[in-house]
Formats: C-alpha cells, structure tokens, sequence
C-alpha cells in the first residue's frame, strides 16, 4: 500500500511546493512509482511539472466536491514515474462549498483511498493555510513533512501547524505522524541559519532531515519552464539536495 505524505506549512515561501515537485520527481527518477496532488489553488505544482491547470478537464477540485473519482483526474506528466492529480481555478471556491458536506474532513481521504495500491508514494502539496483543504490533506496522509526556511521568522506560526496536527490527530487520523522537518534556503556561511537550525532541532529533535536544500536561482528559474530541477539542471547542487532527501526518505521507510 502506498504512503500518503502531506507537504505543508502555512507560512508561505518556505520551499512547499518545490520541495513537492521536486522530491516527488526525484522519488519517480529512483523508480518509485509517485503521484503527486495539488490541492493548492494556486496551481504551482501542476505548473511546476508542465501541465496547465486552465486545461485540465477534470482536477482536485471535482474530486472534494464529489464529481469525479480520482482515476478520471489522473494526468501522466513527461517525466519517469510521476502522475500528477492537478489543480484548478474553482479550488479556490472549494473551502466554502465543503462547509455543506458531510464527513467534509475526509473528502480527499476518501477520494485517494483508490490509488493507495497503485502508487509507492502520495505527495499532497497544500495550500499555505490551515482551512479545510488543508485539513482534509492531514486527515488523507500518513505522515507530514514540514519545509522550514533559514530565515528570522521560521518558527514563526509553527506551533499553530502543530496544535492543528494535534487536532486532527485526535478527531479524525490518530495515525498522522510526522515524516520529517526539512531546512529550505539553506546558506552555511551565515551566522543566522546556523541559529535557525538549532531551535529547528530544538523544537523537532530526531525529526530534522541531514539533506538540507540551499538557496539556488536555478531552483526558482525550473518551474518557469515546467520542469523539476533534476531535468532542469543536472549538476546543480539543489538537483543534489533532492536526490539526497529521496534517498533519505527512501530509506527512512524502508
């Protein structure tokens, strides 16, 4: 059965959203047969792997609300072992229209509950909040992942993300667990990273990823082109960042 994994922070900027694309990638370029779903209105992760959401017949959106089944939605993108369940422009509506449903917190738990057994890896890029999107993506998950940037305000709002894993753990998913920490815009020679790291790992001890992403303008020129870093540049050292959290991951789930 495939592991459910949700991506989220809900402070924006913090890498959420390359760090979706891209390690769903990377674990498709291992061999791991991946999905990636976009429950973020914004759509970046459908972007981000080439696909117009504007286009999309049927998208995450049909799935929450019920009027599609997840294999209808499904979209194969261009690179190896990477499905993709893309997002919308109506998504942005989909917090309102929830509010009407039954069991509305477990809408996409249920809508994923199909491809558990066709997929190794789920990789749920949320939306930077907490409302019910991103409720129902911790409700879905296993385990959750949490980009952090090495920046003044990391732990900013972070407690607020726990308290809500906390609640969703207690009403609707005790088996939610958390995956790892991952540090994003990383720059060693900094005083401040070197801090942020310490209170990352005080507050998550044992949680905190050894691979780190650096900060790297070819990781913020890759998605203007629809591409992955890996196949957007292969020697660039946040192509190695990536396959090393896939590898750590893969082996942490071994």
């Amino acid at each position: 059965m495939g592991k459910i994994i949700a991506v989220a922070n809900q402070k924006g900027g913090v890498g959420k959203t390359t760090t979706a694309v891209n390690l769903s990638a990377a674990m498709g370029e291992r061999g791991h047969k991946t999905l990636l779903v976009d429950i973020d209105p914004q759509g970046n992760a459908s972007s981000g792997v080439g696909i117009d959401r504007r286009s999309v017949p049927k998208s995450t959106y049909e799935l929450l609300i019920g009027e599609a089944g997840a294999k209808e939605a499904l979209v194969q993108t261009q690179f190896p072992n990477l499905t993709i369940l893309p997002s919308s422009l109506n998504l942005a509506g989909a917090e309102l229209e929830l509010v009407d449903f039954d069991h509305r917190e477990a809408r996409l738990k249920t809508a994923l509950a199909p491809l558990r057994e066709e997929y190794e890896y789920l990789f749920i890029d949320c939306p930077p909040s907490l409302g019910m999107i991103t409720t129902n993506a911790l409700c879905a998950a296993d385990t959750l992942l949490v980009p952090i940037q090495c920046e003044y305000y990391a732990l900013e709002g972070l407690s607020q993300l726990m308290n809500s894993v906390r609640r969703v753990k207690r009403q609707y998913n005790e088996r939610l667990e958390i995956e790892g920490v991952l540090l994003t815009m990383y720059d060693g020679r900094l005083n401040l990273t070197q801090q942020v790291v310490e209170e990352v790992k005080k507050y998550f001890p044992r949680k905190v990823f050894r691979s780190v992403i650096p900060r790297s303008v070819r990781l913020s020129e890759a998605p203007s082109y629809g591409v992955p870093i890996m196949y957007f540049d292969k020697s660039n050292r946040g192509t190695e960042a990536y396959r090393s959290l896939a590898e750590e991951l893969e082996k942490n789930n071994r």
